[in-house]
């Protein structure tokens, strides 16, 4: 993994933007769209509102989750709320760019089906390989809504839904995750940081089962 060490979230916003754009323009000058999985939780406010009043070509930029609880979208716990109020209202981009998960016309399992086709569609049936998936990770070391005690390490499956005690979930997994072009790991404070260090080597905690040679991890140290 490579590790990106800033004393504070300023400085990490900072050194992520600048990796961020440096991505997004060699896609770009392949003449490719960029396919980017945001995260959820509070923890990537901060880095959306300043990503958001940056000079991107967001026009070339398609959005897609990593997960998603199964609630309304006007919800203060949609991961889509969030990033809708922090990133994307405020930039210029057509609806079509936005691939969220729907949580309206389905049962839980019916729209992680609904959101796996939407990804297979988007890749045309082939590879399946997204550009830059950022995460966020929890105190118990998950990823997404990827668990601990539900890994499902050797599922082919794009996407699946969990059922936890607070919320049903939609969640991409693991495999596709690994198979992503570039897997930033937001870490914002020094708990997260020590979290992970206890984590990053353990094959039974999500992210320590993330692919080192695609992983970077900004983290406050």
């Amino acid at each position: 993994m490579k590790i990106i060490r800033k004393s504070k979230e300023k400085l990490l916003i900072e050194s992520f933007i600048k990796d961020f754009k440096k991505i997004v323009k060699k896609k770009e000058s392949l003449k490719k769209r960029f396919s980017f999985v945001l995260t959820g939780g509070h923890s990537p406010i901060n880095l959306y509102k300043k990503l958001s009043k940056e000079k991107i070509n967001w026009k070339n930029i398609d959005f897609f989750w990593g997960d998603e609880r199964f609630v309304s979208k006007r919800s203060k716990f949609s991961n889509y709320n969030l990033a809708n109020k922090n990133i994307l209202k405020n930039i210029k981009i057509n609806k079509k760019q936005i691939y969220s998960i729907d949580t309206k016309k389905y049962s839980v399992l019916s729209a992680s089906k609904n959101y796996s086709d939407k990804i297979k569609k988007y890749f045309r049936n082939k590879n399946i390989s997204f550009d830059l998936v950022i995460l966020g990770m929890g105190n118990d070391g998950h990823i997404a809504s990827i668990f601990p005690k539900d890994l499902n390490k050797k599922s082919n499956k794009i996407t699946r839904h969990v059922i936890r005690k607070d919320f049903k979930r939609i969640t991409i997994n693991l495999k596709i995750i690994n198979k992503s072009k570039n897997i930033y790991l937001w870490l914002n404070n020094r708990k997260k940081t020590k979290i992970f260090k206890l984590f990053k080597k353990n094959k039974e905690v999500p992210v320590g089962l993330l692919d080192k040679k695609k992983t970077f991890v900004y983290l406050i140290s």
